[in-house]
């Protein structure tokens, strides 16, 4: 039986309005009105008040502004985070992720695949007084994400076809022509390494991190940006960084990246 045979079979209305609720909210960084949610859900005031007053009492939502805005909290955040196996992940990996800003003067982050949207889970900033790095709770498009490409270059193809499919509906666009051609280069280097989507200057460096198949279950990431006088270079940022991605890959139960493996043996 399919997810939406159940949903017609077993109706939980209640509880759907909420979740439509929150789906909607996490892609207003703005905040929305009572009357705006009711008019984008298509529904009546009345019926989205009790849902709203219901989310705010938990702490899902909250209102601010003197239209009384509604938008998210940190909640689902802090949900997803005490969830064990990225419990797990980001314990072990803020340590490795600091000696890595440390050896580099950049910041590090993790970032894992949730649907067709890439989560930042761990962020470590650089230990100068400068520099440029990605918060914590970020969420980025996955086709415009060096992280995220990574991960689904080293993925099952069903999940990674499934992820580029709800992208597409989610976006009303068709992928990069040349996406297919991205990963393949991904997986034979087995890492990526090109220039910011967003940030002129910056260089996105991700490595995988690999699971006990082989298959990534997120990616470390460094956004780098040269500095004057800073003898750091990508080159070194990618010695760092995949040796980084091998030892995160072992302590959780996985392999290490076999490329990266015989990078540094070589």
């Amino acid at each position: 039986m399919t997810r939406t045979e159940v949903a017609h079979r077993y109706p939980t209305p209640a509880l759907e309005k909420g979740l439509d609720a929150l789906e909607l909210l996490a892609s207003e960084l703005e905040g929305l009105t009572k009357t705006e949610v009711a008019r984008r859900l298509g529904r009546t005031i009345s019926e989205v008040f009790r849902m709203l007053v219901c989310l705010e009492t938990r702490g899902y939502i909250a209102r601010s502004g003197d239209d009384e805005r509604y938008s998210l909290t940190l909640h689902l955040f802090k949900l997803a985070y005490r969830h064990p196996p990225i419990e797990r992940l980001t314990t072990e990996a803020l340590p490795i992720m600091r000696h890595v800003t440390r050896q580099v003067n950049q910041s590090c982050h993790l970032g894992v695949l949730d649907g067709d949207r890439v989560v930042i889970i761990a962020q470590v900033n650089s230990p100068l007084s400068s520099g440029f790095y990605v918060k914590a709770g970020g969420i980025g498009d996955l086709m415009r994400s060096t992280t995220g490409q990574v991960i689904l270059a080293h993925q099952i193809p069903e999940i990674s076809s499934r992820a580029i499919e709800l992208w597409c509906k989610h976006n009303g666009m068709r992928p990069p022509r040349d996406l297919g051609q991205r990963l393949t280069k991904i997986k034979q280097r087995g890492f990526d390494e090109r220039k910011s989507y967003e940030v002129e200057g910056v260089i996105n460096i991700s490595f995988p991190v690999l699971d006990d198949r082989g298959y990534a279950v997120a990616a470390l990431s460094v956004p780098f940006l040269q500095r004057i006088g800073d003898s750091t270079t990508p080159s070194k940022v990618k010695r760092v960084l995949g040796k980084a991605s091998c030892a995160l890959s072992e302590v959780i139960g996985g392999v290490a990246n076999p490329k990266e493996s015989l990078r540094q043996v070589g």
